[in-house]
């Protein structure tokens, strides 16, 4: 039984840092990639970050590149992306997935989604 439960969310302000958790059961990084997604209100949900240890590496979408960074701490089987430099237009609502294999950036890719942690900055 696979489960995700992300953390971590919350109200911040413009250029505060935040740091998100998504705590894992049933899955193996290893085996399993692992990526956020975010889906603010009236949009899609887009691709944030991904990490596949089988291939060794990790991808960023453009508006997370310097800013964001995800990793794990495989003790925990515990995911983390940790923003900083938030904007207003990182609100959303932030989603730890994984699925079998390698990462892609196609949502629809993945087989476990978390609930989503709210995380809202204010101006």
């Amino acid at each position: 039984q696979v489960r995700l439960v992300e953390s971590g969310g919350g109200l911040v302000q413009t250029g505060d840092s935040l740091r998100l958790s998504c705590l894992a059961s049933g899955v193996t990084f290893n085996t399993h990639a692992m990526a956020w997604f975010r889906q603010a209100p009236g949009k899609e949900r887009e691709f944030v970050s991904s990490i596949s240890m089988a291939s060794d590496r990790a991808d960023y979408a453009w508006f997370a590149e310097g800013r964001f960074t995800a990793y794990t701490d495989n003790a925990k089987n515990t995911v983390y992306l940790q923003m900083s430099s938030l904007r207003p237009n990182d609100t959303a609502v932030y989603y730890c997935a994984s699925r079998p294999g390698l990462s892609y950036f196609s949502a629809s890719r993945y087989r476990y989604w978390g609930q989503g942690t709210q995380v809202t900055v204010s101006s």
